[in-house]
């Protein structure tokens, strides 16, 4: 017998799962659909364990290393999601494409474009700098010149008081010769009133026919002058309560 035809014979009676892999899981891709787990040539088990078994299986099949799997919608599906995939990945390629021709704004590499973002970038660190430099330099001499509006305000209101208090002193200085002087004119007065009662006396207990012109002429000058007295202090007295 032909030895070729006896080969083909007893491999196509062997079963398709019907030796066992022993080695480790290799996974290539996890989509949320599909596992697809690497298996070297070789060894499948009929079996349900994907650690033993490790071939491509749905989630939702129930016996996923069964011998009458449908491979071709398998494969198919396989197919199917790697072309959706590729797509996507052009899509993506494609966006970002776009992405670096718009952010690329006419120039030819990314890094004279980030070159220049960078200069950019340090200028308006400078003049921030700057301007940071100027508000110091300006709250500075803010605060000098409230401080010197300050020390002259102080000095004003120092100078004011002091005037004020000086002012007060003299007032008090006069208040009080005027009072000296008010008593002293009381004094005079009452010495006046009670030399007129004196004068008026010995006139009335003089006789008239006794009364010559001499003294009726004293009596009278003594009496105008201590009447003008009294008039004076009288005035003064006024003069100095409305000054007080």
């Amino acid at each position: 017998m032909d030895p070729v035809p006896l080969l083909l014979i007893i491999v196509a009676s062997v079963p398709v799962c019907s030796a066992l892999y022993s080695g480790p899981l290799q996974p290539e891709i996890s989509n949320g659909t599909f596992h697809h787990f690497f298996v070297p040539d070789g060894d499948y088990d009929d079996t349900e364990d994907p650690e033993v078994c490790q071939m491509l299986f749905k989630f939702s099949d129930v016996h996923p290393c069964g011998a009458y799997e449908e491979s071709d919608a398998v494969v198919r599906d396989d197919f199917v999601i790697a072309k959706l995939q590729a797509e996507d990945a052009a899509r993506l390629l494609e966006s970002i494409g776009r992405t670096v021709a718009h952010d690329l704004d006419g120039e030819d590499s990314y890094g004279k474009f980030l070159r220049n973002e960078i200069s950019q970038i340090s200028e308006s660190f400078s003049s921030v700098d700057k301007s940071l430099l100027e508000l110091e330099v300006k709250f500075k001499q803010s605060q000098e010149t409230e401080l010197r509006e300050e020390q002259q305000l102080n000095g004003y209101v120092v100078k004011q008081v002091s005037d004020i208090r000086g002012a007060l002193r003299e007032t008090t200085d006069i208040s009080a010769g005027l009072k000296d002087k008010h008593e002293l004119l009381s004094l005079i007065v009452r010495s006046h009133g009670t030399r007129l009662s004196r004068l008026k006396t010995e006139f009335l207990h003089v006789g008239p026919n006794q009364q010559d012109s001499a003294t009726t002429a004293k009596l009278s000058e003594e009496l105008l002058n201590a009447s003008q007295m009294t008039n004076s202090s009288d005035k003064d007295h006024v003069a100095s309560e409305a000054s007080v």
